[in-house]
């Protein structure tokens, strides 16, 4: 140790005990100091150490914060958990949130752990809980308004006004039928008729457009005709619903329409300026940022100002924050880009972290408990036919009546019939209003939970009964002649895309019209919005076409957004007929490790042991792997031969290299034929086993080879390969048992391989 670094350590000890004896000098002369003051006694009550500690942590543990702190983690938990469940079970995760929030109720946890139930959520931590639900929701109806892409609506709104209208109209009208009928059971003492029946009308007309905008994205649908009508609908839908809301709190707050005429003037009022002063100025601002690719801090507190300033604006005049909340959505910027960069900003925190607990506040609120009458249940049932029949039936045959097909009419009745988070945000304004009593606020849940739930099943009965009509994929993948070989690769990044499409053009290129390349992208569809579809699509497709372009290669392009990639991917695969599926690998947990390093790839590395159980179906998700699930799963159900590219930054397959350890590698020959013909590939034949020359069947294909392309296959029988060699290669093939059997022998080729190839055999 130098003597720099003692001056630091003499310096360091010296200046902690200078400064710790002056604080205890002045500790000490402080007890003088309290004498003649009145100083309070400890708050501890218990006779020990241990005593005083437990009453202390006691005492933190019901702080106010912390009781919020811990229900919010309890609440992410379960509805992740059961929004997990739904989207295994082909169900908007919405769902399992909206049940998430029943099950923490009193309808069952509250139920069968009535003392857990209450200590988590104490009737005098509810405030808290719901003023900060209500923050939640304030920003989802922000982006519920950003989603809604006003410029489309304004272009097409002709195609779908009629349907929209009739759907709100219809069941609206049969609302206030069915209010006719249950308001003397169900209405809360002091609700006028009026209002009760304006509520149960709305609670029946309205759609959840964010969730049926999920659904058309996941069926694939946004492309069709039928995806872009019933998306215009929704959001037509959308904007007079929440309109009538607005009008409807304000007649109910003012006990009638003649009373709420004034607020309803101030409201028209606050929509103008809005919409003539506010969204101008938004615009103007957009604009100076345009090109920058992000926004600035001062930019982002401008627009929650507009937000808070709205949502306070309309909650003062009288027809609640959330319309603000909406209506500042709505006009911002129609720059899809900008609007996308900022529902960035705001959805992880108001969709994964605050608008889960307004489910559960809504559960706390459903007491299925007090349904216990089966009286009570048939009224249920009622009310669910009702909102079917309103919604359903009557926006399908509207659409009918326009000369849309059946098929298409059902669908869309279906998908508008779609309730979802919408409807509890309604509910809960008019449970919160008074205009519904507990009985019926928890009949009106079921009803959202049951007519969203159904919206999945009913699309697969109605593709079941019009079977008839293909899928656009199925014709997609149908309409070309069945001799050619076709060639599917599937892409995360643009990036990975341009590289696999290289790789495809090697195997097919003197192939001509008998070849058919599609390139796939399947999106989580979290990570899309339905404004954003489009542009979305365009970018991840933009590298692709260029280099289709430049390779002067004719290449099909297939995008969809999923909820569940791997099922999606493995369907789409056995379905199209294709002979080859090509992806990248997906990232490694083993990136940038000393294991890493050791096998060769800055990249993606495969677990050869895990790859090759699944491709003989004995896979145990649970092993250690650096080779990511989801292509184990697409390994282990697919079909059609697979090649996984592990890439060191690959450009061509002129050089490739084959070792052959075992009889069952033979089928790579096929592949390496393939890039001989197609790319005059100069390949390599490494009999590892000396297995090759005593087999008849392989010398002879080998040898036809030979024939057609003479000079462009060695066969090699060295035990010994050199590093040189190894490096000078472009491309190793290679199948998952012999990749399996290099990493078991820690074979030194790992620190020098190429670019691989793994090629599985079903």
């Amino acid at each position: 140790m130098n003597l720099g670094k003692y001056k630091n350590i003499i310096f360091y000890i010296s200046t902690i005990a200078f400064f710790s004896c002056l604080m205890y000098w002045f500790f000490v002369e402080g007890k003088t100091l309290e004498i003649g003051e009145n100083i309070a006694p400890s708050k501890a009550t218990g006779q020990t150490m241990w005593g005083n500690f437990a009453d202390s942590f006691m005492t933190n543990l019901h702080h106010p914060l912390a009781l919020l702190l811990a229900q919010v983690v309890t609440i992410i938990m379960v509805a992740k958990l059961f929004g997990w469940i739904c989207v295994k079970l082909k169900q908007p995760s919405v769902i399992g949130e909206m049940i998430a929030g029943i099950v923490l109720g009193p309808s069952l946890f509250g139920l069968y752990f009535p003392e857990l139930s209450a200590f988590i959520f104490p009737k005098e931590s509810l405030g808290n809980l719901q003023f900060l639900s209500q923050i939640g929701l304030i920003l989802f109806m922000y982006i519920v308004g950003m989603e809604l892409d006003l410029s489309v609506l304004r272009k097409k709104a002709h195609d779908a006004v009629v349907i929209s209208h009739a759907s709100i109209i219809i069941p609206f009208a049969l609302g206030v039928g069915l209010s006719y009928f249950i308001y003397k059971e169900f209405a809360p003492d002091g609700i006028q008729f009026s209002s009760f029946a304006l509520f149960i009308a709305i609670a029946m007309s309205i759609t959840a457009f964010p969730v049926l905008a999920r659904i058309v994205q996941e069926r694939n649908l946004h492309k069709t005709k039928i995806g872009t009508v019933v998306i215009t609908c929704a959001a037509a839908d959308d904007i007079t619903a929440w309109c009538i809301l607005a009008a409807v709190i304000a007649i109910v707050k003012a006990g009638s329409f003649s009373g709420s005429v004034f607020v309803i003037l101030m409201a028209i009022l606050y929509v103008f300026i809005m919409i003539k002063a506010v969204r101008p100025f938004l615009t103007r601002i957009a604009e100076s940022q345009k090109g920058k690719g992000f926004i600035s801090k001062a930019l982002v507190a401008v627009f929650f100002l507009i937000l808070i300033i709205s949502s306070y604006a309309t909650e003062v005049i009288g027809i609640h924050a959330l319309f603000g909340a909406f209506m500042a959505g709505a006009i911002m910027p129609e720059n899809v880009k900008f609007r996308s960069l900022f529902i960035e900003k705001v959805e992880d925190v108001a969709l994964v972290l605050l608008l889960p607990l307004f489910f559960v506040f809504t559960g706390l609120r459903t007491q299925i408990g007090l349904l216990n009458d089966p009286h009570l249940w048939k009224v249920g049932g009622f009310i669910i036919l009702t909102a079917v029949i309103g919604k359903f039936v009557g926006s399908a045959l509207t659409a009918r009546f326009l000369n849309i097909s059946w098929k298409d009419s059902l669908t869309i009745g279906a998908l508008m019939n779609t309730r979802g988070l919408t409807e509890l945000i309604v509910l809960n304004i008019g449970y919160d209003l008074g205009v519904l009593g507990p009985e019926l606020f928890t009949l009106l849940v079921i009803m959202a939970l049951f007519t969203t739930f159904m919206t999945g099943p009913c699309l697969d009965l109605i593709n079941y009964l019009f079977k008839g009509k293909k899928s656009m994929i199925e014709d997609e993948a149908k309409e070309e002649n069945d001799s050619k070989y076709r060639v599917l690769l599937s892409f995360e990044t643009a990036k990975s895309g341009s590289k696999l499409l290289k790789l495809a053009d090697n195997f097919t290129r003197k192939m001509n019209g008998n070849k058919s390349v599609t390139a796939m992208n399947i999106a989580p569809i979290d990570e899309l919005h339905a404004f954003d579809i489009e542009n979305y699509e365009k970018e991840q497709f933009k590298n692709i076409i260029e280099t289709s372009h430049d390779l002067q290669l004719e290449v099909t392009t297939l995008f969809k957004a999923s909820t569940d990639v791997e099922s999606d991917l493995t369907n789409i695969t056995n379905k199209g007929n294709y002979d080859l599926l090509l992806i990248m690998l997906g990232k490694s947990m083993y990136e940038g490790s000393l294991l890493g390093r050791l096998l060769g790839f800055t990249t993606k590395i495969i677990n050869p042991e895990k790859l090759l159980n699944t491709v003989k179906g004995k896979s145990n998700i649970f092993n250690n792997s650096p080779f990511d699930d989801l292509t184990l799963q697409i390994l282990d159900k697919a079909h059609i031969p697979v090649g996984v590219l592990v890439e060191k930054e690959f450009r061509s397959a002129d050089k490739v290299f084959v070792p052959i350890f075992n009889l069952s590698d033979f089928y790579l020959l096929e592949y390496a034929k393939r890039l001989i013909n197609n790319n005059n590939s100069q390949v390599i034949i490494l009999d590892v086993a000396g297995q090759i020359r005593n087999n008849i069947e392989v010398k002879e294909l080998i040898r036809s080879i030979e024939q057609v392309a003479p000079n462009h296959i060695t066969l090699y029988n060295e035990k010994k390969i050199e590093s040189e060699f190894l490096n000078s290669q472009d491309l190793m093939l290679i199948s998952s048992k012999s990749w399996k059997n290099m990493i078991d022998t820690k074979s030194l080729w790992l620190s020098d391989i190429p670019s691989t190839l793994i090629i599985s055999n079903p």
